[in-house]
């Protein structure tokens, strides 16, 4: 299983908290590439909802992964 930000970035307005069934069934939908399918059909079953892409993607980057000014007093 290989995420990138781009395909995860399909993801983005899932209907989150989602089952692998329901997020599989989104992707198709909304013309997911065949990628992002394949990735998610290779999650674990589960019943648990995933309550969102960092779950299935733990590197996923969060806004608080990018740092655009340095906080630093002179």
């Amino acid at each position: 299983m290989i995420w990138t930000i781009e395909l995860a970035s399909y993801l983005d307005d899932a209907p989150w908290p989602a089952t692998k069934e329901e997020l599989i069934d989104y992707a198709m939908r909304t013309g997911a590439p065949t990628q992002v399918i394949q990735n998610l059909e290779e999650l674990e079953d589960s019943d648990e909802p995933y309550e969102s892409i960092e779950e299935i993607w733990s590197d996923y980057p969060t806004d608080d992964d990018y740092f655009f000014e340095d906080e630093k007093e002179y």
